[in-house]
């Protein structure tokens, strides 16, 4: 059976920031022939309600900040992300959510020091996927 990566708010999780779900009908009907492996890094580190995320370009490189805190959580959202692909190196496909701070691909604001949308790139785990699983066709919800 194929395994497909779907970020798990597509699915219906309840593991958005705000504690709230985007579940995408299309995506879960697109693979219910396959094995759905629900994937969000945020909510095992920082629960659900939980502070917003965006990304910010520090320094030459994205960089992962708490809106309100003002915290660096880059790397603890890169080592979550690099365990699921540990866990998981025999996926066929994955399916990411547009826009996300860590799973839009090509989407997502990226974020002056004045908080002004001064580009649109990749979240912290979509670069990841695509880094580490470059011969695998990698979507958002929005090509459903």
């Amino acid at each position: 059976m194929k395994k497909v990566a779907i970020s798990a708010c597509l699915l219906g999780g309840l593991c958005r920031y705000d504690g709230k779900t985007k579940i995408h009908n299309s995506v879960i009907t697109a693979f219910e022939d396959w094995e759905i492996i629900p994937f969000c890094p945020e909510a095992p580190l920082f629960g659900t309600p939980r502070e917003r995320i965006s990304v910010f370009y520090v320094n030459g490189q994205n960089r992962i900040i708490t809106d309100e805190t003002d915290k660096d959580v880059t790397e603890l959202l890169i080592d979550e992300t690099k365990r699921f692909i540990l866990a998981h190196p025999d996926l066929d496909m994955i399916v990411l959510k547009s826009k996300s701070p860590s799973c839009g691909r090509g989407t997502t604001p990226i974020l002056n020091d004045k908080r002004e949308v001064i580009a649109l790139g990749d979240g912290v785990s979509a670069a990841l996927f695509k880094e580490n699983y470059s011969h695998l066709e990698i979507k958002d919800e929005t090509g459903f």
